[in-house]
């Protein structure tokens, strides 16, 4: 609970310091406080604690929240020379992303559905207003009107399902769910079976899982860079921890039942992403669809249940959001030069930047699943827990994909190294740089000694 209050806290400080316009204040102020609740978040390992039956803070908890802050530290950390010297939202960009944290913490944590749903709007709402802060951009509108009608639709299927299990339970707790499942195994009703499937619906919806990810490129590429390495990260990598609490735990005894639409969703989600961004001439977009079959190799933890499947989403989503945290770092540089996402714009970056280039290209290797990064270990473990269950086609069709992956990921790489561009001098900030060698080292540290967090929860 501490997590939460220190988030909150400064979130409210934040605000406050922009009213009296101490703008140079506004980073160190939010870094702080995430420093502080990431203190909390090491003080309370291994001493799990359960708040009034709604939330649950064990080591589950901690490390995906511990993630989250810190992908959400290094991404705040980019905002140097990100917004104009005039503007008047630095303040709300920081308090809003602030919030949308302490939604997620919440999601991550919580024992109770009633408090799923109220961490998800937390972080959702948050996102609608980041997503079209830009209000004389006309994209930037554009994603946060879809986000919002997009989010609302899956809000509803998820609070549908959530209405059709407590009819059947009794309960919005989980471990009282749980036990209605295993008391009367033979005897559930119907209506938690198609509030299962419902809830399964909703939570592809937020985590962009196909068939319902067509909202993810139009809002990832409208919203403002910042925002879009955000929701791509530490907002997805929290909806797959709320995904596993609930179906690995609450509703594991039901496996056989979910595990055939959620093949099927598999199946489409690796398909579509990999697919579709090999058409892509905008990186951002590329990204984004990237996004997507990352989201089918996550959801492997979920079709063979193990008691590793918790720790192999951490090293999974660990290694995606330091690799995605460089590409839009170094998006973000390249855009401010030249005004647009395109491919193009990475040709000849090598000479331009040597620096940037060599991250980027890392990032691309991992994304990619190339050893000695932490990528490959994410994906060797995801495809390590689906072998134990004898997914045999599952896996060959995944590592197919995988190979799909490879051209899009390379492309980058080739573009900046072998293809001539323009001589656009291309600087890199130091608060760049810190993000750049803190995410390139720990994607060669997990890469390398995987054993750092592979045994953590």
């Amino acid at each position: 609970m501490n997590i939460i209050i220190t988030i909150a806290v400064t979130a409210l400080v934040v605000l406050y310091a922009g009213l009296f316009k101490a703008k140079k204040a506004l980073l160190p102020i939010s870094l702080i406080g995430l420093l502080g609740s990431l203190v909390f978040v090491v003080s309370s390992w291994n001493t799990a604690q359960v708040f009034y039956g709604m939330m649950q803070m064990d080591n589950f908890a901690l490390a995906f929240s511990g993630l989250t802050i810190i992908g959400t530290m290094l991404i705040l950390l980019l905002t140097q020379n990100y917004f104009a010297k005039d503007s008047e939202n630095i303040a709300e960009y920081l308090c809003l992303i602030l919030f949308a944290l302490c939604g997620i913490v919440i999601m991550v944590s919580y024992k109770n559905m009633s408090m799923l749903f109220i961490g998800l709007e937390i972080m959702s709402v948050s996102l609608y207003i980041l997503a079209g802060i830009r209000k004389n951009n006309f994209a930037s509108n554009e994603a946060s009107l879809k986000y919002f009608l997009m989010g609302a639709f899956s809000t509803g299927f998820l609070l549908f399902g959530i209405t059709l299990i407590y009819g059947a339970s009794g309960s919005f707790d989980l471990d009282a769910i749980n036990k209605y499942l295993v008391g009367n195994y033979t005897s559930v009703s119907p209506l938690f079976y198609t509030g299962v499937i419902l809830m399964l619906i909703g939570l592809s919806f937020k985590v962009g899982a196909a068939p319902f990810h067509f909202w993810t490129p139009d809002v990832y590429e409208g919203s403002p860079s910042l925002i879009t390495s955000f929701m791509s990260t530490v907002v997805k990598t929290a909806g797959f921890a709320a995904f596993l609490r609930l179906f690995a735990d609450t509703f594991a005894p039901l496996h056989d039942f979910w595990l055939m639409p959620l093949m099927v969703i598999v199946f489409l989600t690796l398909l579509i992403g990999n697919v579709t961004a090999l058409f892509q001439k905008n990186f951002k977009r590329m990204l984004a669809y990237s996004s997507i079959s990352h989201a089918g190799y996550l959801l492997f933890s979920l079709v063979a249940l193990t008691s590793r499947s918790a720790n192999n989403v951490l090293v999974y989503a660990a290694a995606y959001t330091f690799a995605s945290i460089i590409a839009f770092a170094v998006l973000i540089l390249v855009k401010q030069k030249t005004g647009n996402d395109n491919f193009e714009n990475f040709n000849g970056l090598a000479k331009r930047n040597p620096f940037a280039a060599l991250v980027l290209t890392i990032a691309m290797l991992s994304l990619a699943g190339i050893p000695l990064t932490a990528g490959f270990i994410g994906k060797y473990v995801m495809f390590l827990n689906v072998m134990t269950e004898y997914q045999v086609y599952l896996v060959a069709f995944a590592i197919l994909n995988a190979l799909v992956g490879f051209y899009y990921y390379f492309r980058v790489i080739v573009a900046m190294y072998f293809k001539e561009g323009s001589e656009i001098v291309l600087e890199t900030p130091v608060q760049y740089k810190v993000v750049l060698l803190l995410s390139v080292a720990i994607t060669l540290v997990l890469g390398l000694y995987p054993s750092v967090i592979l045994n953590l929860i």
